[in-house]
């Protein structure tokens, strides 16, 4: 059995996402968003150094970061499943943008939550905030570009549109304007309307 180790609201929702995909069973270990249990030193030295999620263990494996995790369940579990054969064409297409998501569009993300959600109001920034709204909402127009004429940026769905789609539905939820973006508003409505995905999110 599967285990993992899981937050609503954070990247470990894209795994519960793709096990819900796979139609594989696991266990779920639910925290609260910065529950304090997650930063004990118990935590800290068994399943997590930063006291962070997700964390999926797999019998006598342990793996933590999402994009990794995605990466060894569909070696071990997929089957060929949710991404292209390595010879196919479009494998550098799903290998970029596997990594597109955490290289380019969640750090502007990260930064404009800390600078609007996570500081006290007094040392938060509305400039920095709005340089990195702005920088990710530039950010995702090669996104919307690689959408034109096809529902999934690496051929059939696959795990690159659970990373970097996943960064794309939080730019939406933080008001980034899509209406210059057309296919990508079109490919957040359809990645959120994936059963898989509703269940992941109703975690």
């Amino acid at each position: 059995m599967l285990k993992l180790y899981f937050a609503p609201r954070s990247r470990a929702i894209r795994v519960a996402w793709l096990l819900e995909e796979m139609g594989l069973d696991y266990e779920l270990v639910s925290y609260a968003l910065g529950d304090p249990a997650m930063r004990s030193p118990e935590y800290r030295a068994d399943i997590h150094p930063m006291g962070r999620v997700p964390v999926l263990v797999d019998g006598d494996l342990q793996i933590m970061e999402s994009g990794a995790i995605l990466e060894y369940l569909l070696a071990r579990h997929g089957d060929g499943r949710f991404r292209p054969a390595e010879s196919s064409a479009d494998y550098p297409n799903y290998l970029q943008w596997l990594h597109y998501s955490e290289g380019m569009l969640m750090p502007q993300v990260n930064s404009y939550m800390v600078e609007t959600f996570f500081l006290p109001p007094e040392r938060q920034s509305k400039i920095h905030a709005k340089r990195a709204k702005k920088l990710l909402g530039q950010m995702l127009v090669p996104v919307d570009a690689a959408l034109d004429r096809q529902d999934y940026l690496a051929g059939e769905f696959s795990a690159a549109d659970i990373m970097t789609g996943s960064a794309a539905i939080t730019a939406k939820g933080i008001g980034i304007d899509m209406s210059q973006m057309p296919q990508l508003a079109q490919y957040v409505d359809r990645l959120t309307t994936r059963p898989s995905y509703e269940k992941a999110v109703a975690l």
